[in-house]
């Protein structure tokens, strides 16, 4: 039998895509609709952050992922909903001696991360395994090992499997650890975000190297942001790995030509098939990462 390859839709990011692109939806009825069109062109999962209506800007409202999570719930479509929990981690240093910080600094602490999770109980929500800079020149993601052991641990607790998200070596050393530390129930799920600017790169030998890290009964997945979507996902389908697309990573589906998330999700689909595995139903999704089906 063909293996099945989950396929995960990450719908919109916090980038500052809007403006590139009229597909990327804003509002949180956009952002349903999206998903449940992703959902009927094959994809398994669908990972959402929430923006500001008015600003487009990325936003951690839970009035707004509580919109986008009750519409998609109420549709009846069989969908695993996957939250971010990586808003609150931006600190943007001030010119010209760091201090003070800049205004569009987002700060928390890890628990204010998922207050959203809290209230609205996803099967899964992302967990960002580190600090890392990003492409922009003064600006960092802050995720201190406290504040990831301590998410990790309500995760956990409230039953909310957590997305291992991997942009480096050291992150997946330190998600391993938890790991070894009981705070991942099983199996563990990773996440390889690949190809992202001062992040590890989109090439094989770095996802070789990394897979060869993982411990035996793991699930993982690995994405490539632009022009590497597509070329990313074959190479995680061809080694065991699942799939993630989406216009969070890319907005392109060819050279000049602007994708929706359902095309990307159609492409994956036919990739998938080509490559002889098939798309993931929701139901084998859920058992291949020990999910329950009781929301």
């Amino acid at each position: 039998m063909s293996r099945p390859v989950i396929i995960t839709c990450a719908l919109t990011g916090d980038s500052d895509t809007t403006k590139k692109s009229p597909h990327v939806p804003v509002t949180p009825a956009q952002i349903a609709e999206d998903a449940l069109k992703a959902a009927r062109a094959g994809a398994a999962i669908v990972h959402i952050h929430v923006r500001d209506p008015e600003t487009t800007r990325g936003s951690r409202d839970i009035a707004l992922y509580r919109e986008a999570v009750e519409q998609i719930r109420a549709s009846g479509t069989e969908i695993i909903i996957n939250l971010t929990a990586g808003m609150g981690g931006k600190l943007v240093l001030g010119a010209p001696d760091c201090q003070p910080f800049d205004p569009v600094t987002d700060l928390v602490g890890g628990l204010e991360r998922m207050a959203h999770v809290e209230a609205l109980r996803p099967e899964i929500c992302s967990l960002d395994c580190g600090s890392f800079n990003n492409g922009a020149p003064t600006e960092l993601y802050v995720s201190t090992p406290e504040m990831i052991r301590g998410m990790a641990t309500r995760m956990q607790e409230i039953g909310v499997k957590p997305e291992l998200e991997i942009f480096d070596l050291g992150h997946l050393r330190l998600a391993l650890n938890l790991v070894a530390d009981g705070l991942i129930s099983p199996p563990p799920f990773f996440q390889f975000a690949l190809g992202l600017r001062w992040g590890a790169g989109s090439d094989l030998r770095t996802l070789l190297l990394m897979h060869d890290m993982l411990p035996p009964g793991s699930v993982w997945a690995a994405f490539g942001a632009g022009a590497e979507q597509m070329p990313m996902a074959a190479q995680s389908v061809l080694m065991g790995g699942h799939v993630r697309v989406g216009l969070e990573d890319n907005l392109f589906r060819s050279r000049g030509v602007l994708a929706s998330n359902e095309d990307l999700v159609t492409d994956a689909v036919h990739l998938v098939k080509a490559l002889g595995a098939v798309p993931a139903t929701v139901a084998e999704a859920r058992e291949l990462l020990g999910l329950c089906d009781d929301r």
